[in-house]
């Protein structure tokens, strides 16, 4: 089983996405037996008295209009026992990764890396469309992270037989 943890500031808009379009994908490939995927945050802005905020109705719309639920989602913050449950820690943009491994006390497995460093785009990042307000762009280019994420877990679970 692969174990996917995306990882943005909030966990309101583009790590839920990635999660839910993640578990979209790989149920529509037949392998969501072989997968656990979440999201969280680097930050605990979203979260009040113990209890995360929902996902942000833009990005709770753009999912439903692509035929993707999020519902029930809360934000939650990143903890460092996520560094030992998770095989891939993947932050949006470099602040992300760079607060990430803050968090985790390091990276000494490589496990943390930018969602677009799976596809042609390696080194760039997820604009936050909380500041853009382009939900759909932010869509688009999740969507395309995770079909190069997908295809790598699946290429590794090839190689390791399983």
């Amino acid at each position: 089983m692969i174990k996917i943890l995306f990882i943005c500031w909030g966990n309101i808009c583009r790590s839920p996405m990635a999660e839910f379009i993640m578990k979209d994908l790989v149920e529509k490939a037949g392998v969501s037996d072989r997968f656990a995927i979440a999201s969280g945050a680097t930050s605990d802005e979203e979260i009040w008295n113990g209890r995360g905020n929902p996902v942000y109705p833009p990005a709770k719309e753009v999912l439903r209009a692509h035929g993707i639920s999020c519902e029930g989602k809360q934000a939650r913050q990143i903890s460092r026992e996520d560094y030992e449950k998770y095989d891939l820690l993947i932050g949006m943009e470099p602040v992300n990764v760079r607060y990430t491994k803050q968090i985790m006390g390091g990276d000494p497995d490589h496990k943390i890396h930018l969602l677009l460093d799976y596809t042609e785009r390696k080194g760039q990042s997820i604009a936050d469309p909380w500041y853009t307000r382009d939900f759909e762009t932010t869509w688009n280019d999740i969507l395309e992270g995770c079909k190069g994420l997908l295809s790598y877990c699946l290429e590794d679970l090839e190689k390791a037989g399983g």
